[in-house]
């Protein structure tokens, strides 16, 4: 009990860090609030999308929108709930108009995602689209060709099973798009019930950048108007 309430206060220090980061001077100029991601600090099971949204800049909370709705729908489908899961995304930030994270933008919110990942220790970690497929795969290789095959890479100092899936938004239109999403989906059971993915040994310095490493071959089958901690279901 001692190491997780240890962890949880690490990531309350990460998440005030984020909170008053000014890395990207235009994102901090034009966003309403960061939003540094929600729910269930001990989680087996992450997702990390893309970027806030309009609304999820104005509450906050990552996926709060339409796509969010599809989220959730999809997840009770295989017997799960947003408070089972943590749930967040490349950018902390909303780009101005809903644009394309940049480059400088990623490498810069990359170090609050990898100790993220670290502090709340998942199993599988859901790669929503392209940018955080390739992010953390360190691979252009796109979303189409990978959606729905497991791997194992190490991320930071973890080691978990990467999953890349269509971005719920991309199917909210596209009904092969959602058959596609839901029959990816329907793995995550199976997925979660395998063994822990051996640890990689810990260092004393952590590298700069995302650092994802290949393993293994794919496997087949608030204050100032922010979420509170209990909203965020964070801790």
């Amino acid at each position: 009990m001692a190491i997780k309430e240890a962890r949880r206060e690490e990531l309350k220090a990460v998440y005030a860090q984020a909170r008053a980061c000014e890395r990207c001077p235009e994102l901090a100029r034009t966003r309403t609030q960061v939003v540094f991601g929600a729910g269930n600090a001990d989680a087996d099971l992450m997702f990390v999308g893309e970027a806030p949204g309009a609304r999820e800049d104005e509450q906050g909370i990552p996926f709060v929108g339409a796509a969010g709705k599809l989220l959730d729908e999809l997840l009770a489908e295989v017997g799960l709930a947003r408070a089972d899961v943590f749930i967040g995304n490349v950018l902390r930030c909303r780009p101005p108009g809903n644009r394309d994270p940049l480059p400088v933008e990623i490498e810069n919110c990359s170090e609050y995602l990898l100790r993220t990942v670290e502090l709340i220790e998942p199993r599988v970690i859901c790669t929503l689209g392209n940018f955080a497929t390739k992010l953390l795969r360190a691979d252009p290789t796109g979303i189409s060709r990978l959606h729905g095959q497991a791997e194992i890479r190490v991320i930071g100092s973890r080691a978990v099973r990467l999953y890349p899936l269509f971005h719920p938004a991309a199917a909210l239109y596209t009904r092969s798009l959602l058959d596609t999403l839901q029959a990816d989906f329907r793995r995550l059971p199976e997925l979660l019930a395998l063994e822990l993915p051996e640890q990689p040994q810990r260092v004393e310095a952590t590298p700069a950048g995302p650092g994802p490493e290949a393993v293994s071959e794919p496997e087949s089958p608030a204050e100032d108007g922010g979420p509170t901690e209990g909203q965020m279901g964070l801790f």
